[in-house]
């Protein structure tokens, strides 16, 4: 029998049909739904006469427009912060699935929150899945063994009419990351470094697989990190193979299965690993034993330093288009070649988003601000990826961290990732991020976008500049 890998396995279970010379017809396991990506699907069907093929396959949450402060401190009372189009959107959304009978996690649920942290915790995310959603950073659920990739609008109406969508296979990429991650460094400061190595581009075409000693060593939120950010090296999803932490993880929750079909979906699960033998088309190694938190300077995420590195000169980049770029980016960042990052003045630091919104994000940052005081001037937005994360947050009484610091306690949403709702920066204005992108005027017009883990935006936070956390970190 033929060695096959785990991207295989999943991919021909999933093809309803396969033509020559054609994209296959890929059955969708589930379908994630959020209110920016989503209207003009629905309308689409309605437009059509057409019903949502399989409901009880398709789950909604409201979270890209979410305000996360509260007039009155109700979740109801966020919207007196949300613009015209926000509330137009979540209203839609309400609407829409009210009509097409959709299970919604909407304003009031006490399961409210980014898409890509309600899908694993309430255990909607599982191994061999096919998952997709309007959302580029759908990737993140790959974390399970789940083939997940972000899809278009027009692709969303296609799902929901017919729970299938036409792909075209990508290629294979095993990631290999090799060591053990020093203290201080983390899922985050990873990923980053291994855009940093095959460019924004470098996973075009591909599925990548990550394994090796570093994979196996991280923790399932960890996992979700590092494959949130695939999009961002240009893949089409990532992978890690399900194993013990991650069938620890699923037990008992909401939709995990329960009883006897517990033990059968544990059983189909052990089999989603690559066969020894396999071939994949393409292979990277990442050496991590070494690396020290990472640290983006540009206006993409394949531009970071080491936090104590010097910003490399556009004059020893031999290639023109990207020594206009790299040029380019150092001018919109006010940045100049050869420079240390360490130190530089940052106004705001943002803890949160689908990359780093976590209850293990949240404990990283709180290890370095307990006992401590943000600086002088300085705006920082804690905000929970979810109300399950924020109950959890409140219980082990880290917002009472963050609050004495002197950082803002925020609701679910996406928040500052994406400028929303007033949780942006003014022109000008640094910040340092936990979230995925720093292109131009991504969190606000004008606004510059240091990307970095919970732990170096805890450390900026404190400090006011930017600062490696290793240097505040208990011995």
């Amino acid at each position: 029998m033929t060695a096959k890998t785990l991207f295989h396995k999943i991919w021909e279970r999933h093809v309803v049909t396969q033509q020559p010379n054609s994209p296959a017809v890929l059955y969708v396991d589930l379908h994630l739904v959020h209110e920016v990506t989503s209207p003009q699907a629905f309308s689409g069907l309605r437009n059509r006469n057409l019903k949502v093929r399989q409901p009880s396959k398709t789950v909604a949450t409201i979270d890209h427009g979410v305000p996360t402060r509260s007039e009155d401190g109700s979740k109801i009372g966020r919207l007196a912060f949300a613009d015209e189009m926000s509330v137009r959107q979540i209203r839609q959304l309400e609407a829409n699935c009210d009509e097409f009978g959709i299970p919604l996690y909407g304003m009031q649920s006490e399961n409210q929150g980014i898409v890509h942290v309600i899908g694993p915790e309430l255990g909607l995310t599982q191994p061999g899945m096919t998952i997709v959603c309007g959302d580029s950073h759908t990737a993140t659920h790959g974390a399970f063994g789940a083939l997940a990739f972000g899809i278009g609008s027009s692709e969303v109406e296609h799902v929901l009419a017919t729970q299938c969508l036409l792909q075209w296979q990508p290629k294979t990429c095993a990631v290999n990351i090799e060591g053990e991650l020093s203290p201080g460094v983390t899922a985050k400061d990873v990923i980053l470094a291994l855009i940093r190595k095959i460019g924004v581009g470098g996973g075009v075409g591909y599925v990548f697989e990550y394994r090796g000693p570093a994979v196996q060593a991280m923790t399932m939120e960890e996992r979700m990190t590092l494959c949130n950010m695939t999009i961002e090296a240009g893949a089409r999803a990532g992978l890690v193979a399900p194993d013990q932490k991650t069938f620890d993880y699923l037990a008992g929750r909401v939709f995990a299965p329960k009883g006897e079909e517990w033990e059968r979906s544990l059983a189909r699960w052990k089999e989603l690993v690559t066969d020894e033998g396999a071939v994949f088309d393409h292979e990277v190694t990442l050496e991590v034993s070494d690396l020290e938190p990472v640290v983006t300077f540009g206006i993409n995420p394949g531009m970071s330093i080491p936090v104590n590195g010097k910003l490399p000169d556009p004059n020893t980049v031999g290639d023109e288009a990207q020594k206009g770029g790299l040029q380019k980016a150092l001018d919109y960042m006010g940045l100049t070649a050869g420079q240390q990052l360490l130190g530089h003045p940052v106004d705001v630091v943002f803890i949160g988003s689908c990359t780093n919104g976590r209850i293990s994000d949240l404990r990283l940052a709180a290890t370095l601000l307990k006992g401590r005081k943000i600086a002088p001037q300085m705006r920082v937005l804690v905000v929970p990826g979810s109300y399950s994360v924020k109950r959890q947050a409140e219980a082990e009484g880290l917002d009472q961290i963050f609050k004495e610091a002197g950082a803002e306690w925020r609701e679910p949403g996406c928040s500052m990732c994406i400028a929303m709702n007033g949780d942006q920066l003014e022109p000008g204005q640094y910040a340092v991020s936990t979230s995925n992108r720093n292109f131009e005027g991504r969190q606000g017009k004008g606004g510059r976008t240091f990307l970095a883990s919970p732990l170096t935006a805890a450390a900026t936070a404190l400090t006011g500049k930017i600062t490696d956390p290793r240097t505040l970190m208990q011995p």
